[in-house]
């Protein structure tokens, strides 16, 4: 049989991490009622604030398509200045 492991990371509030471990705790003997589920813990440390998001793929293609669009404008206008200087 073949096994996968499931990593999962959060950050929370210090004053909210016990109510969030519990809740995981609850949510993970609900799953054990229906799923085989093999060992596991949830394991909480303290962190400085956490760094500003990083920028997801959407908005990086997104950022690429606006660039590539700019310069699309910028070669069509281009264009225009040539045929106008030659007419």
């Amino acid at each position: 049989m073949i096994y996968r492991k499931i990593n999962m990371e959060l950050i929370v509030i210090e004053d909210e991490a016990e109510a969030v471990v519990e809740q995981l705790n609850a949510a993970l003997d609900r799953l054990e009622a229906e799923h085989t589920i093999f060992g596991g813990d949830i394991e909480t440390s303290p962190i400085e604030e956490p760094k500003a998001p990083r920028r997801s793929a959407l908005t990086h293609t997104m950022a690429a398509g606006e660039t590539a669009a700019s310069a699309v404008k910028m070669a069509g206008e281009k264009v225009v200045n040539a045929l106008r200087k030659v007419i």
